[in-house]
């Protein structure tokens, strides 16, 4: 019996090491990390992949409550969070496109409570539906469950550690957020830029004229009809980011 406990313990140690990592990345992955994903079933797909990747590598064996345990438990949670929200700026993209949208049509006071990002837009909240439909549609939620798999290759347990110049690749990567968001808002908000343009020329023109009357539904039909118009090139931009951030969080594993 003592022998029969010892090594159910041994293989839980080995279990553990890819479970974190894989873990991590549930939790911080675009879809994967949703409200309506719960935590039970978060666990159950985690422990799930870590069953289907453990026949594959050899696992060491390292003891958690040692000192290269807890560090080698640190490096395999921060390497599957560094995946995870290597994508998650992606989404912040979105959704900061989103913000400055409504910003310029003037629905900025048209906002709805998401459980995962708070208080956004209906914009913004309609860019990342755009866009989550977009990472299903390129299959990221296996493309990303086929990296962290490959992962186990480039960075094994025990050997492959997270470097500075990862964190440091990873902090270069969040201007993405900004530009990201810039290619997709920009054409409908430099056309509302002329719009207003146009507004103001006119009450100039006509003191009279009562802007809120008039200005506000303008700009309402007119941001609608522009954004009718650009969404195709702005799935196109969508699919972009998307994968431009598998390309980065593949060149953080070492993939290639």
């Amino acid at each position: 019996m003592d022998v029969l406990a010892s090594d159910i313990v041994q293989r839980f140690y080995l279990f553990l090491w890819p479970m974190l990592r894989i873990s991590a990345l549930m939790l911080s992955a675009p879809i994967f990390s949703l409200r309506a994903l719960n935590v039970r079933l978060r666990i159950l797909l985690a422990a799930a992949l870590t069953w289907m990747v453990f026949p594959l590598h050899d696992w060491p064996t390292i003891d958690p409550v040692s000192a290269t345990g807890l560090l080698e438990m640190f490096n395999q949670i921060g390497i599957g969070l560094v995946m995870g929200l290597t994508l998650q700026i992606c989404t912040a993209a979105m959704v900061l496109a989103g913000q400055s949208l409504s910003n310029s049509i003037g629905l900025s006071f048209a906002s709805m409570m998401d459980p995962n990002l708070g208080n956004v837009p209906v914009l913004a909240q309609f860019m990342v539906i755009v866009s989550t439909l977009i990472f299903i549609g390129l299959g990221g939620h296996t493309l990303l469950i086929g990296m962290v798999m490959d992962s186990f290759n480039t960075l094994p347990i025990g050997k492959g550690l997270l470097t500075e110049g990862a964190w440091a690749h990873f902090v270069v990567w969040s201007s993405m957020m900004f530009l990201g968001a810039v290619l997709l808002a920009l054409p409908v908000m430099i056309i509302m830029l002329f719009v207003n343009l146009g507004l103001g020329v006119a009450t100039r023109a006509a003191p009279s004229l009562n802007i809120f009357s008039v200005g506000f539904p303008a700009m309402m039909i007119i941001g609608f009809g522009v954004l009718t118009m650009a969404l195709p090139a702005m799935a196109g931009r969508v699919q972009w980011i998307w994968l431009q951030g598998f390309q980065e969080v593949r060149a953080q594993l070492g993939l290639g």
